[in-house]
């Protein structure tokens, strides 16, 4: 699995915690990508077609837990998660439109990199889960395929 990180070493948020929605606020959108405050990280990305976008937040052992940000701002969601620091792994999944014609493969099945991270951690596995559609067959890129990619 290939995570994002924020910079530095890891800041683990627990392991039997859910993410602390308490302290979620709506952040900023810009910069884009993971900015940390000395307080807390705000998360912003762009998603011209997005419904809800999750951060989704992972501990040392690779369980995560899934915040929706809160606010959009033109076409960037974000959010502001307090406590969270440098090293803090996460990903995004999309939620919208799956609408092949139109360009559209909004798939929350789909832990998506951060395109302006400045870490990534882990292996790419080249295998069918990675893929937003359903591969083979007749109608290949056209079927959503629900399999997790995480």
């Amino acid at each position: 699995m290939l995570v994002a990180r924020t910079e530095l070493p890891t800041v683990p948020i627990g392991t039997t915690q859910p993410a602390p929605t308490d302290q979620l606020t709506p952040g900023r959108p810009d910069p884009i990508g993971a900015h940390w405050d000395g307080a807390g990280t705000n998360f912003s990305v762009f998603s011209r077609v997005a419904t809800r976008v999750d951060l989704c937040l992972f501990d040392e052992h690779g369980l995560e837990w899934r915040v929706q940000l809160p606010e959009r701002t033109g076409g960037y969601w974000h959010g502001h998660l307090a406590g969270i620091g440098p090293g803090q792994r996460y990903g995004f999944r999309v939620h919208g439109p799956w609408n092949p014609e139109l360009g559209q493969r909004c798939n929350p099945t789909k832990l998506l990199l951060d395109p302006y991270a400045r870490a990534i951690e882990g292996t790419y596995q080249n295998v069918p889960a990675v893929l937003p559609y359903s591969a083979g067959g007749e109608h290949e890129g056209d079927l959503i395929n629900a399999d997790d990619n995480s």
